[in-house]
Parts: structure tokens; C-alpha cells; sequence
């Protein structure tokens, strides 16, 4: 396997912030679904890079009266991966969930 490219400390530094900044983001949206402040078709729907990137799994999981069981369940009935994003999955994929959640 070939080492990743070196990167300045400068790089680096730059890199880290970013990556922490898109962490605390898509952890903010996932509070905000928790609280009813977002819906789930509003996050389906939204074009914004931090609501493609985060894992539906996650988003699932930060709805209320929905734990970890319950979002693998929906997923593997839906026929959605594990590690599928939101910006990965198809409309009837969308419709599929909101249908089932009824949110």
C-alpha cells in the first residue's frame, strides 16, 4: 500500500480543523433532528453538503423513538448498506423511509 502524500504542518493543521468543523456541523444537524427543529425529508431533501455527507444510519438513529436496532432494521428492510450517505441514496430509497417513519 503507498503512504498517503506528505503534507506541511501548516497542510496538516488546515486539514484537522476542517475535518473537525464538518464532524461538529453534521453533530449539530443530528441535535437539531433530535429536537424536531429539522425534519427527516427536510435532511432527504436538503442540498448542503454537511446533510449529503452524514451517514443515514446516523440520521436515523437521531430521530426520536428510533435506537440503533430500529435504524438497522429499517435499513436492511429498505435494502439500504451500512455505510450508505444520504447524498448515496435513490429516491425510491427516500420515499421508502419517509413512508415508513411517517415523519
Amino acid at each position: 500500500m503507498a503512504a498517503p502524500p506528505s503534507q506541511t504542518p501548516e497542510q496538516l493543521a488546515a486539514n484537522l480543523e476542517k475535518a473537525a468543523a464538518a464532524r461538529a456541523a453534521r453533530s449539530a444537524l443530528k441535535q437539531r433532528v433530535k429536537a424536531g427543529e429539522v425534519s427527516l425529508v427536510a435532511v432527504l431533501d436538503a442540498v448542503d453538503d454537511v446533510a449529503q455527507k452524514l451517514k443515514v444510519v446516523a440520521l436515523l438513529e437521531s430521530l426520536p423513538g428510533v435506537g440503533k436496532v430500529k435504524a438497522r432494521r429499517i435499513m436492511d428492510d429498505i435494502g439500504i448498506a451500512d455505510n450508505r450517505r444520504v447524498q448515496g441514496l435513490g429516491a425510491q430509497q427516500k420515499q421508502a423511509i419517509v413512508e415508513l417513519l411517517g415523519r
